[in-house]
């Protein structure tokens, strides 16, 4: 059964609400195996990305979506452990030809989210996989892909400074979110054909 895995970090939720809608999405794909998958703090010792167990899940994958909140116009610091930990498949190519996408969220309607796609589009063809975009159009009653983004998905949410309030993702970017899980486990069972 082709798998896709979501892995993601998520500092205040909302990327993590992204994430399950993903992950939702792919797995209204008849077929599909999803395993959702997150990165944590917890997994850095000494600077260093720690979760052989998460490695290995991605490696028995189809499929990739990588996801992360944007912080200062690139990925979460924390992500970027995992990334660099993930070097060691990447010298063994051991991701080649594996489906990938990505999605991020950030507290404002641009805040740089493009350079964040752009890493992860970068990483995952340094890896020497094959990215599959965003395909929703925007400008429609749903409000799916409200933020024009073709790279992969964005997300934004007013931020709560106090941090009282809990994460919420924007209707329309969670339709966008679920129907993108669709297209990347839709693209993995015709790339296993």
């Amino acid at each position: 059964m082709p798998t896709v895995a979501v892995v993601y970090f998520s500092g205040t939720g909302h990327t993590k609400l992204m994430a399950e809608a993903v992950a939702a999405g792919a797995s209204q794909v008849p077929g599909t195996e999803v395993k959702l998958l997150q990165i944590t703090g917890e997994q850095i010792v000494n600077g260093r990305w720690q979760d052989p167990g998460i490695l290995e899940e991605l490696n028995r994958a189809d499929g990739i979506i990588f996801g992360s909140p944007t912080y200062m116009g690139g990925v979460a610091a924390q992500f970027k452990a995992f990334v660099d930990a993930a070097s060691a498949v990447w010298a063994q190519q051991g991701w080649k030809d594996k489906i990938a996408g990505g999605f991020t969220h950030s507290g404002s309607p641009s805040g740089d989210k493009q350079g964040t796609l752009l890493y992860l589009a970068i990483n995952a063809s340094q890896h020497s996989m094959v990215w599959v975009g965003n395909s929703e159009m925007g400008y429609n009653n749903e409000g799916v892909n409200r933020l024009g983004s073709f790279l992969g998905v964005m997300g934004f949410t007013v931020p709560d400074f106090s941090g009282q309030t809990p994460a919420t993702l924007d209707e329309g970017d969670r339709l966008t979110s679920e129907r993108y899980g669709r297209r990347i486990a839709e693209a993995v069972q015709r790339w296993k054909r």
